[in-house]
């Protein structure tokens, strides 16, 4: 999307397109380590006593395994929604390219969405469950 926008003059289109590329490898990182904590963290089997420290350690973890998918849905709803911009703004030529581009970002930002919920087990009215799903709404 970003040499999209470089080929057709649009700097601040490309700029945009940049910033939300390095967002988003930044956040792939982050995700992939709180992924790794929270599983680390997870008893085996059924702890047999309860131990309040452990259970809050836990409950951060998860919390943070919630939080970067969030991050990521959002920054793909914003990421498709750049790429219909440009597709409307730019050479005609460029349009499927960036509707392509669009489509995907859309679908990624569902695909974290999901994960906000499944990472949290949350009611649907909790406000990160609510603000993935309206970053999944985007089209």
């Amino acid at each position: 999307m970003a040499a999209a926008a470089r080929v057709a003059g649009d700097a601040a289109g490309a700029a945009q397109a940049s910033a939300l590329e390095a967002r988003l490898e930044k956040l792939a990182v982050e995700d992939a380590e709180a992924y790794a904590a929270a599983i680390a963290a997870m008893p085996q089997g059924e702890p047999g006593t309860t131990d309040d420290r452990r259970d809050f350690a836990l409950g951060t973890l998860l919390e943070r395994a919630a939080a970067v998918p969030l991050a990521i849905a959002e920054a793909c709803a914003d990421v498709a929604y750049l790429a219909r911009d440009l597709a409307q703004r730019l050479d005609p030529a460029l349009a499927p390219d960036l509707e392509a581009s669009a489509h995907l970002a859309a679908g990624a930002a569902r695909a974290a969405a999901h994960l906000v919920e499944v990472n949290l087990g949350v009611a649907p009215e909790d406000d990160r469950a609510r603000r993935a799903r309206a970053a999944a709404a985007v089209e």
